[in-house]
């Protein structure tokens, strides 16, 4: 039993072999990293949507690692988050968040997240080298999440390169440690926030209630980090591989360079095109399932890769062309299902700001390496670039 996604050339282009296994089996098992488990990877769209609405598919890792002897030491609120919860925790701690990521919500954001936009795209440099990921990528959504839940500016470079960490592939001991580093600020955050409240999405968490029953100090912290992480680490790596398919699509980028109003139409085939998250958060099945031909039994681990199923010809004609005029709003780069992404507003929202004032202030840019020397995240969890160097 091998595993294509570990051929080095898999962050480079995951897509060939997506391709390939998909041709074979949607549905196939192969090695997963998860202490010596092996697990079923589904590459098909139709397979792919299935599962991420199977309510026989967990998302309580808790309950799949216990008494399983791991040795690892994440701290609770990054391995017990609501993304790794089931129906009724999970119905409950979703309800608490919502509100603040509704298209409405999102709206009042627009103008800050203009404003920051503009001040980080006032210190690109003219006529020279500089890196759109460190430039933009990373400090647009990191402002933006940060400014929602009311972390302090002096502390946001820090709370960065910790959320960074826990996507450090391999390195189990560095995860581990961005995981305490990262709840142990969100506890002491929370604590000086109930000693002077103040107006922020942090505050409301503190202060609400689920009916009666108010959150619990794990379930707050464990939200808080969940928000902070999720909130900026797929906002980046979409800015980061949208920009990238339009660089390396002249054609496609000349459309919108012509007319940067369109960016909003487009950002679903550019989410479809190149996902930001590759790989769907763990799932173990709770009973026996059939899936896409494979009977996969009980108490086994199932990955979602979501954008080898957004590349699927049985749902998309031409998947691999990057075609602005496309209809792509069925894409599962966001999810699907009752774990979709909270935050998809929020990270069209920044997408759409970003790329239009991109291309109205920069309209010369290009890349400033070739696509093959470009360095990709070590992760199959998440799909983004550590730099993408351009010329202005």
């Amino acid at each position: 039993m091998t595993d294509p996604t570990q051929d080095p050339r898999f962050l480079q282009d995951p897509y060939p072999a997506y391709a390939s296994m998909r041709s074979r089996c949607p549905v196939q098992l192969v090695p997963t990293g998860s202490g010596g488990h092996a697990g079923y990877l589904v590459t098909g769209y139709a397979e792919a949507r299935e599962a991420l609405g199977d309510a026989r598919l967990s998302k309580d890792t808790a309950a799949f690692f216990a008494g399983k002897g791991s040795r690892r030491r994440l701290h609770p609120a990054v391995a017990h988050t609501m993304l790794a919860s089931d129906p009724p925790r999970h119905t409950r701690l979703r309800t608490l968040v919502t509100k603040a990521f509704t298209t409405g919500a999102v709206a009042k954001l627009r103008p800050f997240i203009a404003r920051v936009t503009d001040e980080l795209l006032d210190r690109w440099p003219v006529g020279e080298r500089f890196d759109f990921v460190a430039g933009l990528a990373v400090p647009l959504p990191v402002i933006v999440i940060c400014e929602l839940l009311g972390v302090p500016g002096e502390d946001r470079p820090d709370v960065q390169r910790w959320s960074a960490e826990l996507f450090a592939a391999g390195e189990p001991d560095v995860i581990d440690a961005a995981s305490h580093s990262l709840a142990g600020y969100m506890a002491g955050l929370i604590a000086a926030k109930r000693a002077d409240p103040g107006g922020s999405l942090l505050d409301q968490l503190i202060a609400a209630r689920d009916g009666d029953d108010r959150l619990s100090e794990d379930e707050l912290v464990s939200l808080a980090v969940l928000l902070l992480v999720a909130g900026h680490e797929t906002t980046t790596n979409f800015l980061g591989n949208a920009a990238l398919a339009l660089l390396r699509h002249p054609a496609e980028l000349d459309l919108l360079r012509r007319d940067p109003d369109g960016v909003p139409a487009v950002l679903d085939e550019l989410l479809r095109f190149d996902s930001p998250v590759s790989t769907a958060t763990f799932r173990f099945t709770t009973q026996p399932v059939t899936l896409g031909g494979s009977d996969i039994p009980a108490g086994v681990p199932v990955l979602v890769a979501l954008g080898a199923a957004n590349r699927d010809p049985q749902r998309f004609a031409s998947p691999d062309v990057l075609d602005l005029d496309r209809d792509a709003r069925a894409h599962l780069a966001f999810g699907h299902g009752i774990h979709r992404c909270l935050g998809a507003p929020l990270a069209k929202a920044e997408a759409e700001i970003a790329l239009r004032a991109v291309l109205t202030r920069f309209p010369g840019i290009r890349l400033a390496v070739p696509p093959d020397r470009l360095a990709w995240r070590s992760t199959r969890l998440v799909r983004g670039l550590v730099s993408l160097p351009l010329q202005t």
